[in-house]
């Protein structure tokens, strides 16, 4: 099939979205189909099978923000939008954005089958307004992306069974969703990997993400000031955001000055290899691939207990959780893993016997069979 996949947020491959998005394109490439992108990323303008339309303005701050994390907001121009449909069999959209809304708008004028990705929780938009805490705006939000996009559809594709039922509770319709992991690259994998010299002394703990409210790595920086090891914890936080600043000035009084560093895809994962044990303290997560990582790697992995976070369901148990948003509760399992080092091994091991659930090859072939599914169910119709 010829296939259009519209991405109303593009560029270097350092967000959830973006990855998700590339590693469909190169699946479906590989496995023989046409595949058209549309988007705003402008340095793409020159690639074959690439539409760009203009980028969103959406003020001097979040402008700034945008450039800062390598991405590139969409602006729909239905010219370019029209260019991209014409000829094309399938479109698949990734958010319920500008672009996403007016590629629905006529997509469905000309009868095409579309399905769209489930990427975007409402926490990760009322977050930054300071507004994730009240239930009628995130229900606002969710009511007014499947009002705009995701009624329209054929089929929706939910990385999780929760987002799925999130979405279907706030919403109050059941949809057509197919839930499908977004999957794990098979080069993350475990492996023996050597701590840096500076770190042989030190517990190293972990977290990756964007710095960002939902995302609460606050939380963990105040449990290793609670922790009884705080002066042997070397905490990485792997990613960046509009909260380093704070972070950094959060973090001042530890010990031991902690890591804030973007890293590469490859470099991430000889991270995760050395570490001693990895953290997710998010309060809002869809899924959350950078702690599927960790889990396909085989690392003690230690999650919020947010009602608003699916990564509470890939705990082994109880002894992996602690209380969200509470730095002293997660200290303690901190601590309790700490002084339990043969315990750990044995749990380290639990979790690489999940890692086959998440192969990213298995779970894009899901995808490709859901394309196929939505589109020959339209021929019939």
């Amino acid at each position: 099939m010829t296939i259009l996949i519209v991405c109303d947020v593009l560029g270097e491959e350092n967000n959830g979205t973006t990855i998700a998005a590339m590693n469909l394109i190169r699946f479906l490439k590989e496995r023989g189909h046409i595949v058209r992108i549309l988007c705003a990323d402008q340095e793409k303008r020159s690639k074959e099978n690439v539409f760009v339309v203009p980028t969103l303005n959406v003020g001097k701050v979040l402008n700034a923000y945008v450039a800062k994390v390598g991405v590139t907001i969409a602006r729909a121009d239905e010219e370019v939008v029209r260019q991209a449909l014409n000829g094309v069999e399938y479109v698949h959209i990734m958010l319920p954005f500008s672009l996403g809304m007016k590629v629905t708008q006529l997509a469905r004028e000309m009868d095409l089958p579309i399905s769209a990705g489930f990427h975007m929780q409402a926490q990760n938009f009322t977050s930054y307004i300071k507004l994730n805490k009240i239930g009628f705006i995130n229900r606002g939000v969710y009511k007014f992306i499947y009002r705009h996009v995701y009624q329209y559809v054929d089929a929706i594709h939910f990385p999780t069974a929760f987002i799925q039922d999130v979405f279907e509770q706030n919403v109050k319709h059941k949809t057509n969703g197919y839930v499908i992991s977004n999957g794990v690259h098979s080069y993350v994998q475990r492996r023996e990997q050597a701590k840096p010299a500076e770190f042989q002394d030190k517990i190293v703990i972990l977290t990756t993400g964007r710095y960002s409210r939902e995302k609460s790595q606050d939380t963990l920086i105040k449990a290793v000031k609670y922790s009884k090891y705080q002066k042997s914890i070397q905490l990485i936080l792997g990613g960046q955001g509009v909260k380093e600043t704070y972070y950094r000035k959060l973090s001042k009084s530890l010990p031991i000055k902690p890591i804030f560093r973007f890293y590469s895809r490859e470099e991430m994962i000889d991270v995760l290899n050395y570490a001693d044990m990895y953290v997710h303290p998010a309060e809002a997560e869809l899924e959350g691939i950078s702690c599927l990582e960790a889990i396909v790697c085989g690392k003690l992995t230690i999650v919020s207990d947010s009602k608003n976070a699916a990564t509470r369901g890939f705990a082994i148990d109880d002894k992996c959780v602690f209380k969200n948003r509470n730095p002293k509760s997660l200290a303690r399992v901190i601590d309790y893993w700490i002084e339990h080092p043969e315990q750990r091994r044995q749990y380290e091991q639990k979790y690489l016997d999940r890692a086959v659930t998440y192969a990213q090859d298995t779970c894009m072939m899901q995808m490709e069979t859901m394309m196929l599914e939505v589109a020959h169910a339209k021929r019939k119709a």
